[in-house]
């Protein structure tokens, strides 16, 4: 795919990976629509950068096809619609039902309504592209937070199916896997830290991919050898996840304590 002309949609385009996504797209050369439940920062980053900008709260149905509804019938088109925000929060099994119910909502089925709402646009054109966002926690696990690595297997799991059950009809699907990027979501996340990459280090790794109508996009070398793993030796896998869980709850109290 190229960018420039495209009419490009990014949720959670407030700050982060999203915001990242927004200015590279537009310095592409291509008309972009960011859309954030912050009005006001969103707003005036939007306009910072050149874009668009939707109000919109994606943890639920109507604010996602309200994206959309909007988007159609003011520029006519989407090209390429890059479901992207995301949250991280929660802990284990003791979290009450509303917090896995918020993280489902904004994780996973912000993803399925839009393409509920927006394949029958790409199918009639025979073209169109997702850009969705989950985590490496898709492939791999998240060490803190039971809500964040179910809601991003999830997410991956219907980018794959998207991909297979709509790829011959023209429409084209890519999932986002970084582990650690320098963004709010990790500041409590020490381990991440570590390896942390900047959001532009990815938005080239993204580019890239979707230049190439590839699929899955990672963002550090160590994503795929893991997963290898994790498929030849599950419980070797499962070993290593128990000592890193440690080390990653060591951090956090260290960080804790230094507060």
């Amino acid at each position: 795919m190229q960018f420039k002309d495209r009419v490009i949609v990014v949720t959670g385009a407030a700050s982060g990976i999203g915001l990242a996504l927004a200015t590279r797209f537009v310095q592409e050369g291509a008309k972009v629509i960011a859309s954030d439940r912050n009005t006001e920062v969103g707003a005036a980053k939007a306009q910072e950068i050149g874009a668009r900008f939707i109000s919109a709260d994606i943890s639920t149905e109507e604010g996602v096809k309200g994206i959309i509804d909007d988007v159609l019938g003011k520029e006519g088109r989407i090209d390429l619609f890059c479901s992207n925000a995301g949250v991280g929060m929660g802990h284990g099994p003791e979290d009450p039902d509303k917090v896995w119910d918020l993280v489902y909502r904004i994780n996973t089925m912000s993803h399925v309504w839009a393409a509920r709402h927006l394949l029958p646009h790409f199918l009639e054109r025979g073209d169109g592209y997702f850009l969705n966002t989950a985590s490496a926690a898709g492939l791999l696990t998240e060490l803190h937070s039971a809500p964040y690595a179910v809601t991003k297997h999830a997410a991956l799991a219907f980018a794959e199916w998207l991909a297979i059950t709509y790829g011959e009809q023209g429409v084209k699907v890519a999932c986002l896997c970084p582990e650690g990027v320098w963004t709010p979501m990790i500041q409590n996340a020490p381990i991440l830290q570590l390896t942390a990459i900047t959001t532009d280090e990815l938005v080239e790794k993204t580019l890239e991919v979707l230049r190439r109508d590839g699929f899955l996009i990672t963002t550090h070398d160590t994503t795929l050898k893991s997963f290898q793993n994790k498929a030849t030796n599950y419980d070797e896998w499962i070993s290593k996840m128990k000592h890193l869980r440690k080390k990653a709850m060591a951090l956090v109290a260290e960080q804790e304590g230094t507060h």
